[in-house]
């Protein structure tokens, strides 16, 4: 195979840090990781990352990190908002039921189910088919969360192809004192709300272990949207020596979302709350086995090597129409019309190995980051299966599928960074990725003939990145970066979706690059100031067009044209009074993003229309989300207002929806939130209450899954939670 060379390379590159500069290895000393101690008197401060972490270099990268520990909000349904309430330019909108799943994106990137970021849990990648389907379908609780992790976009060289960049959840650590502890959370709230979390863990001599189980019911805003979860984890690890360590973890997560279907506009100002469908349903079901093993090769030497997969399955079954087509008993068969029922199986296998070495040339001190990662993919997609006539969750179906196919994937993929510290103040870091794969699609698909379903796609990328930073002190820094970054052609660009749709042959990847700019600084222990400039170039990216074939206007996917994103982030937190018991902290999280097509064409109602200065779809102006925090001893309230501006749900801008109202303009929202957080001793007493003012609004129009049209978010509601630690 020709990457077994760019292996070679990376390991002769490997060799000569470690061989060439030898002497380092014999220096009786133990570099520390990088700790940053900063804002300690903030309330629920966002920090940075250190220069490496994680075995990765990440200086020069605009990082986050979110410690939810002390956090007020409602962990229960991962409201997104509140979550991400201090990561200016992120937008969460709503799509698989309150608490089921987190959409999130940054910089005007789409947030379906996360998947514009390389997501991980305790570092481990979990998009379900990073070329297939790259969504990440498996969702931990909140609950069980320490922290997230997010680095911007100039990362995408040691984590992988996305414009997003990485987001990580890192889970709670076992106690390392005890040899058994205990925690649960129960939630009670609004719409029915019924949540409940337990976790053990401890550490017994060289073993430690953890596990939690949780379990949440909610019969949701909407009519008849009720979500019924659960989700398990178990790990445990094994000191072998002072230099080595092994882990084995599990973790599952599946959830049943009655889905109420899409709205019109018409509908909506009615009533957000109402239903359009009763029959619809929606279930991913997600296993994650991981055995790692980490630990050093010298002092300061460290490697990990991490065997993981995904697997399960993503089940729906639908009546499938527009919101304006209802779905009603057949007067004439006393039945309603049968539903359409579709299932995803996934089997992912990754092995991904990484290299952190400290050494000296000459008088620079450098961090080499070194990762080679595996992956290997079969991926069944069956669809359009004619389904029964009943209202339950049932996935039998009549006959064959009638698109009944399979897509195998896999690739090699390498990435070298290494970070210079020119000196004390001013580091370096150029960065290569070289990545190589195909992906095979093969079966049937009733409307194409034969030899035109067997697809070819390869995946050969070469990647390019650097990025500076200056610490004019050790809270007043300057970094800067600009990284290329991909899109590839995924398994739903290349299935024709009925028999007015034709595969592109000649259709490529989505390719750009992620460039920012910023400064971050805590001129006083109660301040933090965090300003970025940003711009995103995605070139070719994939839409649909039309075409002629034998006199039939068909579509087709097709590269359509590029787009630029500029943008500003701002970040300002400041504990504005402090007294002996009694603190006030005020935040700003603001962003503006100026989202355009530089040039293109997508299908129209009147043939192939232009859409050069068009703005993206689903892309605000505007996001910002100030909050004012009070806290007297032990109590913390938290008072946050997000304002989200207008946007389009189409490249074509279209502005009045029709009366299905599967596109049309996004209005602007106003959302309040109050919430609290109370601890005594080992407990701790959550309350949300959430869109204190009842506002009726929705965050987007999607034009896939879970259909077109109006989805409505929450309304008004108060979510109470109960925590106790022994």
């Amino acid at each position: 195979m020709k990457y077994k060379y760019y292996i070679y390379l990376l390991m002769g590159f490997y060799w000569l840090s470690n061989h060439a500069f030898a002497q380092q290895d014999t220096v009786k000393t133990l570099t520390l990781e990088e700790i940053k101690i900063q804002n300690f008197r903030l309330q629920n401060p966002v920090t940075s990352l250190p220069s490496t972490h994680g075995l990765m270099v990440v200086g020069g990268r605009k990082s986050e990190v979110i410690s939810l520990s002390g956090l007020a909000t409602n962990l229960a349904e991962k409201t997104g908002r509140s979550l991400f309430a201090k990561i200016p330019s992120a937008f969460i909108y709503d799509m698989d039921g309150t608490g089921n799943q987190i959409n999130v994106s940054v910089r005007g990137l789409d947030g379906h189910r996360s998947w514009e970021f390389n997501v991980r849990q305790n570092g481990v990648m979990i998009n379900t088919d990073i070329y297939g389907y790259p969504a990440s379908h498996y969702s931990m609780p909140m609950e069980a969360v320490e922290r997230i992790e997010l680095i911007r976009g100039t990362a995408a060289l040691q984590y992988g192809q996305q414009f997003g960049g990485m987001l990580n959840y890192v889970l709670k650590k076992p106690d390392p004192i005890k040899k058994f502890s205990l925690e649960n959370i129960s939630s009670v709230g609004s719409f029915g709300l019924l949540s409940n979390y337990t976790s053990v863990g401890g550490t017994i001599g060289k073993f430690s272990y953890f596990g939690y189980y949780q379990k949440r019911n909610s019969n949701g805003y909407r009519d008849g949207g009720k979500s019924e979860s659960d989700a398990q984890h178990a790990e445990i690890s094994y000191q072998i020596n002072d230099r080595l360590k092994a882990k084995a973890e599990l973790s599952r997560s599946i959830f049943l979302y009655r889905i109420p279907g899409p709205l019109t506009d018409a509908q909506f100002k009615e009533d957000p709350t109402q239903a359009t469908r009763s029959r619809n349903y929606y279930s991913p079901e997600i296993w994650v086995p991981v055995l790692t093993l980490e630990g050093r090769l010298a002092a300061n030497t460290s490697f990990s090597l991490v065997g993981s997969g995904i697997f399960g399955q993503r089940s729906s079954v639908t009546f499938d129409a527009l919101a304006n087509v209802p779905d009603t008993i057949n007067s004439a068969t006393s039945e309603y019309a049968p539903r359409n029922v579709d299932i995803d199986n996934y089997h992912t296998r990754t092995f991904e190995a990484r290299i952190l070495h400290g050494y000296t040339l000459g008088s620079v001190k450098n961090d080499l980051s070194i990762s080679v990662r595996y992956f290997n993919n079969s991926f069944d997609r069956r669809q359009r299966g004619k389904g029964t006539t009943g209202t339950d969750y049932d996935l039998s179906v009549v006959g064959d599928f009638p698109r009944d196919i399979n897509l195998k994937s896999q690739s090699i993929a390498a990435s070298l960074e290494n970070q210079f510290h020119l000196n004390d103040r001013f580091s370096i870091s150029p960065g290569l990725r070289i990545e190589n794969g195909s992906s095979a699609m093969s079966g049937t698909i009733s409307y194409v003939e034969a030899e035109q379903v067997p697809q070819e796609i390869e995946y050969d990328f070469v990647t390019l990145g650097i990025n500076a930073n200056y610490q004019f002190s050790p809270s007043n820094r300057l970094y800067a970066g600009i990284s290329q970054a991909n899109r590839p052609v995924l398994f739903q660009d290349i299935i024709p979706g009925n028999p007015l749709t034709i595969i592109n042959p000649n259709l490529t990847h989505s390719f750009g690059y992620n460039s920012e700019i910023g400064w971050e600084l805590s001129p006083k222990e109660s301040m933090h100031l965090n300003a970025t400039l940003f711009y995103t170039f995605i070139g070719k990216r994939i839409g649909s067009i039309l075409v002629e074939q034998d006199d039939n206007t068909l579509i087709q996917k097709s590269n359509i044209g590029d787009s630029g994103t500029a943008g500003v982030e701002l970040l300002w937190d400041w504990e504005f009074l402090k007294k002996d018991r009694f603190a006030l902290s005020f935040y700003t999280s603001s962003s503006w993003m100026r989202a355009r097509y530089l040039n293109g064409f997508v299908a129209g109602s009147e043939g192939n229309e232009e859409i050069e200065g068009n703005h993206v779809e689903a892309v605000p102006e505007w996001i910002s989300r100030n909050g004012l925090t009070a806290s007297y001893g032990s109590l913390q309230l938290a008072l946050q207002h997000q304002f989200v501006s207008e946007s389009f749900s189409d490249a074509l801008n279209t502005k009045s929806p029709p009366p299905s109202g599967a596109v049309g303009l996004v209005p602007s929202y106003h959302i309040w939130d109050l919430q609290g957080i109370y601890t005594y001793e080992n407990l701790t007493l959550r309350a949300s209450f959430q869109n204190i003012f009842d506002n009726s609004y929705f965050t987007k129009r999607p034009q896939m899954y879970p259909g077109p049209g109006i989805w409505s978010s929450d309304g008004r509601s108060l979510v109470i939670s109960l925590g106790f630690r022994i």
